[in-house]
Formats: structure tokens, sequence, C-alpha cells
């Protein structure tokens, strides 16, 4: 059975960096995506960034772009996700999600599994 756990989050003030790491157990990825969402309280989950664990394709949301960097480590099994000048509007349960299709998707309801969550928490 995949498992994938977040952590890294936390709470942070305005203009500064956290990572995030997803974790994946049960089963080695070389393919497929792997995704990063967050949901902000009354609001619906959003795509904010994936990436292919062949590592040559990258996505990211626009209001992300330059700000923020997913990678990946074949070898421990692990998504990042390095968030940089990070915004009050950041704040938000950062989850990430495993797709076995090899295209990255921004719909939440195109991947397989899910972690738990991580909370982000930006003050201004």
């Amino acid at each position: 059975q995949v498992q994938l756990v977040e952590s890294g989050g936390g709470l942070v003030q305005a203009g500064g960096s956290l990572r995030l790491s997803c974790g994946a157990s049960g089963r080695t990825f070389s393919s497929g995506v792997m995704g990063w969402f967050r949901q902000a309280p009354g609001k619906a989950r959003e795509f904010v960034a994936g990436i292919r664990w062949s590592g040559d394709s990258t996505l990211y949301q626009d209001s992300v772009k330059g700000r923020f960097t997913i990678s990946r480590d074949n070898a421990k099994n692990t998504v990042y996700l390095q968030m940089d000048s990070l915004k009050p509007e950041d704040t938000a349960v950062y989850y990430c999600a495993a797709r076995e299709r090899v295209v990255i998707s921004t719909a939440p309801d195109r991947y397989d599994y899910w972690g738990q969550g991580t909370q982000v928490t930006v003050s201004s």
C-alpha cells in the first residue's frame, strides 16, 4: 500500500522560506508524476507544482512561478517543494499526491495517492 508523508510545514514571516518534503513508501516510483497541492480554509484544493519522476518535466501554478521549486530524489523516493519569498496568501494546508500516469495534471481527481497534508502559515 502506497503511503505519502509530508513534512516541513510551519509558521514563517512573509518573505521567508520553507522546504516541504514528501516521502513515498510502499513502492518505488520510477515513473509517473508527483504533485503538490494546497487548500486554504473555505477554498477548493488547488494545484501548486508537479514533476515527473523522470525529472524531465515540471509544471507550476502561475502565482508561484519564480518563487517555488519542485524537485525529486529518486534514490530516496522523495519529492521536495522549496518555497521562497513566501506571501500571506500562500497560507494553506499543503498536500503531496502521486499519479501513475506520466502526464502532469493540475486536477486533483487525476491523482491516485495522497498524503495527510502539512500546514504552512505565512504571517504578514
